[in-house]
Order: structure tokens, then sequence, then C-alpha cells
């Protein structure tokens, strides 16, 4: 049962507060187990895909959802092998004890460090090259802290090394991870190695990489605003799972500790970026999987076994456990009010953007603000009926999931196109203008803020450079190298290229070729 703490050894004893009761009896209850995973699976499914993190950083041409994906299935596929290597465990012990007293021979120990990893274990190594594939080191030290502190936890930590196939398991990782690593740092040499490996890992976790600072606390706001509206129920979620009881779960079998291993999951990324230095929301992104399987086993719980229920066998505990609910219903009304005010409230917060002037005036002419704030108003409103009937709780997840998705199809899906008008239609233009009035061999310069996107728009090699004198400097340098022709073409705002005019460019040293939106495509020779 993957669904909670309970059966025999688990959590849901008597008398726990927020876990699993215990497993029914097979002959009353055995379709309620059943019952439990699908809930679990079709909730989790659509917490993890319907969230505010989610939602945008998958919409965003940036790797931290390759890595999320990457490391989620990572995780995913070593409790598959941690849980079902256990269950073939309990069932070999079986047979050895009754023969035990016949043979006098010890329990085989079948693996070894060097054994070969399979079934889940080996998808697991495959999966973990992946994610060192997409962003480097961190894809496999997080999920390393990550098992080796759920595995210290539960006290099989030598046990399940064993059964991994460690070695060979590391073996993997390099044969699949390295050659490529070697092959771009053969054609990018000490560069990439310094910006790679230096900057973008290092530099990140141990100081302030562009500006990016925050206080100790700015991941509890991400994970409220990021996980929301889900996010009212991850303190219940957790305290269900009982965490501090360490004997009763080293004693519980590997197939009821998903949950646990989920709060592993999550406090281990959230601990990791806590204390690295730099600080982006998108660090979160393969946090929110773990943030959905807790909340969707409370779920799971108890629509199938009733809140009361869920507070364990005493009154006292169930009691506890309904107020949980209700003090978790209480707060979740509350954030869709707020979300909605916020939504509603969304053009006068939106401050100066350089790449697209007149976004804050286009979000206020489109009326999405007051759609949004509606459909939250609306979902606060349905969500306060439903916690004041008796009963009514088992419907706060459907008026969630229902506002959620009306705000993806009324608010969100305009509201991207509308994004795109603003921020990439000019960039695609002028990418294409730019491909049909180069010269043969003229170099595609973009100066300012670095934009990938142009690069793919144009499919042709673009030189980014964030300081005007640098970029001058190596237009001056075409000259003199490359007389045929003697100039590039330069990609830069209107602001900008004003003060570069200005300061850096006599009047016949450049031409304007086109303009749109908030950037000019100009021809620069020195």
């Amino acid at each position: 049962g993957q669904g909670g703490q309970g059966g025999e050894g688990g959590e849901g004893g008597e008398g726990s507060d927020f876990s699993s009761p215990p497993f029914p009896t097979p002959d009353s209850k055995k379709p309620n187990l059943e019952r439990q995973r699908w809930i679990s699976a079709w909730i989790g499914g659509a917490l993890i895909a319907i969230n505010p993190i989610t939602l945008v950083w998958a919409r965003i041409g940036v790797s931290d959802m390759l890595l999320s994906g990457c490391m989620g299935t990572a995780l995913l596929a070593f409790f598959l092998g941690y849980a079902r290597r256990g269950m073939s465990q309990d069932a070999g012990e079986k047979v050895f004890s009754a023969t035990l007293q016949k043979t006098y021979s010890p329990l085989p120990t079948p693996y070894s460090l060097f054994s070969f990893p399979k079934g889940w274990y080996l998808i697991f190594y495959i999966l973990i090259a992946l994610a060192v594939l997409t962003k480097g080191p961190v894809g496999i030290v997080i999920p390393g802290l990550i098992i080796g502190a759920f595995l210290i936890y539960v006290g099989k930590l030598r046990q399940v090394l064993l059964e991994m196939g460690v070695i060979w398991g590391l073996c993997i990782v390099l044969a699949l991870a390295v050659p490529w690593y070697v092959l771009v740092i053969l054609a990018n040499g000490e560069d990439y190695i310094n910006k790679f490996f230096g900057y973008h890992n290092f530099e990140r976790f141990t100081s302030v990489v562009n500006h990016h600072s925050a206080p100790w606390y700015f991941y509890f706001i991400v994970v409220l605003v990021g996980f929301a509206p889900w996010s009212s129920y991850l303190p219940v979620a957790i305290a269900r799972l009982r965490f501090w009881r360490r004997n009763r779960w080293q004693s519980s079998p590997r197939s009821t500790q998903l949950g646990l291993f989920a709060l592993f999951w999550f406090a281990g990324i959230f601990g990791f970026f806590t204390i690295a230095v730099t600080k982006l929301p998108s660090y979160l992104v393969p946090l929110m999987p773990a943030a959905a399987i807790l909340v969707s086993l409370w779920w799971s719980d108890l629509f199938t076994y009733g809140a009361e229920v869920t507070g364990g066998e005493n009154k006292k505990g169930a009691k506890k456990a309904l107020s949980a609910l209700i003090l978790s219903g209480g707060f979740n009304i509350v954030l869709l009010l707020v979300i909605g005010a916020a939504i509603f409230l969304s053009p006068n917060f939106i401050g100066y953007d350089p790449a697209a002037p007149k976004l804050a005036q286009l979000v206020g002419n489109s009326g999405l603000s007051l759609v949004g704030g509606v459909i939250w108003g609306i979902a606060a409103i349905a969500a306060s009926l439903t916690l004041w009937q008796r009963g009514g709780w088992r419907w706060l997840w459907t008026v969630n999931f229902v506002g959620f998705v009306a705000f993806i199809l009324f608010v969100i899906t305009p509201a991207s196109f509308l994004m795109d008008k603003a921020r990439q239609l000019p960039l695609r233009q002028l990418s294409a203008i730019a491909v049909q009035v180069e010269l043969p061999g003229e170099e595609f310069v973009m100066m300012g803020f670095e934009k990938p996107s142009v690069a793919f728009y144009s499919q042709r090699l673009v030189h980014y450079f964030d300081e005007d004198d640098e970029a001058i400097a190596h237009i001056e340098n075409i000259a003199k190298t490359h007389s045929n022709p003697p100039s590039a073409l330069v990609l830069i705002d209107t602001k900008r290229f004003n003060e570069v005019k200005e300061n850096l460019l006599k009047p016949d040293e450049y031409k304007t070729l086109a303009s749109a939106g908030a950037y000019q495509l100009v021809r620069i020779s020195k």
C-alpha cells in the first residue's frame, strides 16, 4: 500500500494524530486499498502538473524542467527498486525461517558493492546520468544527499547500497555522462570549465550571482506561492507522517515509506538551496513532485477513510485530525482570496520592463486581471460553503482543482499569448529580417541582456555582449581582420542604442535596418 503509513509496523497505529489508519482486514476493506492507490495516483499527477511553478517554468526555455523530470523519475525509480526489493526479501525471510531449524545456516547475502544493478535500480542510474547531462554535478549530488539521508534515517544505508550495486552504478553514470563533457571541454576549452563548473555550479552555491540574493525565508514564500493553493495542506500532510518516531519507521515495511521518502526529497532540495547563497524560484522546480506526493497521500487517506479516522482510533486523535483539516481548509480559503486580490491588482505591480515597456498597459487593457480575480473569488466562496457543510471537506480538493483549471483556460493561456506578443514577437521578426539582409560572412551581434532565443529564431551564431564598449571593440576588430564585410548586424534595445549612438558611434558608422517592439536591428561598421 503506497498510500499510507499504516500496516504492520507502520505509522498508523493507535493514537496517531495525523497518520493513515491501520490497514483494514482483507475481507472488509480490500476494495478501499485499491481505491486509495488510484486516488493517490490521480491527485498526485494533477498536483505535479497543476501548480504555478510547473506551469511557468514549463513554458520558459531553461533546463530546470528537464532536470526536474530526470531527477524526479530517478528518485521514484530508486524508491520502486527499494520497495520491491524489500517485498522480495520479506518473502524470502519467511521461507528461510521455516527451514532454519533444520539447516542451521544463516541467511545468505546475495549482494555486494560490485553487484550489477538490476531493474529499477538500473533505471535509476540511467536517469541520474541524464540529470547530470542536463545540469551538471547537481544532478547526482542532490539525489545522493536525499537517498543517503533517507537510508541513514531508516537504518538501511549499507544494506541498500549493496542492493543497488553502487560501484557499477556509478560506472554507468560516468560512462553515459563523461564523454559528452569531454567533447564539450575539448571544443570550448578552459572557458567552458570556468563558466559551467565554476560560475554556474560552484559560484552560485557559494556567492551571489547576477544579483540573485534573497533572505533565508525566501523559499518558504516560493513554496507557499509556487505550490498554491495546495501548499495550504503541506504542514498537515507532513505532520501526518509523524517523522519523529524513527523506531516505528525503521520497523515498517519498505512499501509503506513513500510518504517518508517524499519528505526527505522535499526537505533535501529545500535545505540544499536554502543554504546556497544564490537564490532563484526555479531552483525549487524539482521539489514540486515531492510536495505533490505528500499532499496527495494525505488527501487519498481522507477520501478513503474519512477525516475522523485518519487521526487514529481514539477520540483525541480524531479530534486533532479534524481540527487540522478545518484549519488547513480555512487557510486555503484565505490563500484563494489573497491570490484573487493579487491577480486583480496585478497591473499595478508590473514594473518597467525594457524588453516590453508597455506590458503593464497591455495587461490592464486585456481584462485578464479582472477575470482571474473573479475566478479565484468564486473559488474562495465555493470553498467556504463546502467547508461549512458537514462532510463538505470532501469537495475542497475539487473546488481548488476546478478553479485552477478555469484559471489556466481563461487567464494563463490568453496571457501567454499576450506575453509572447509583447516580448518574443519583436525578436522573432527582427531575427527573420537579419537573415534576409545579412551580407556574406557578416556577424550577428546582440548587445545588452542576452536573449538565447535569438540564436534559435535566426538559426545563426550570435555573439552576445553585456558591455557596450566590448561590443564596439569587437566590431572594430572585425573591420581590421575581416574587411569584407567590415560590419556587423546588431540587435539592441532602443534605449540602449540611443546611449551607444551618443557615446560610441558617429552618424556614418551605423544604419537602422528595422525596428520592432523595444528593439532595433542596426548595421554598425567602424
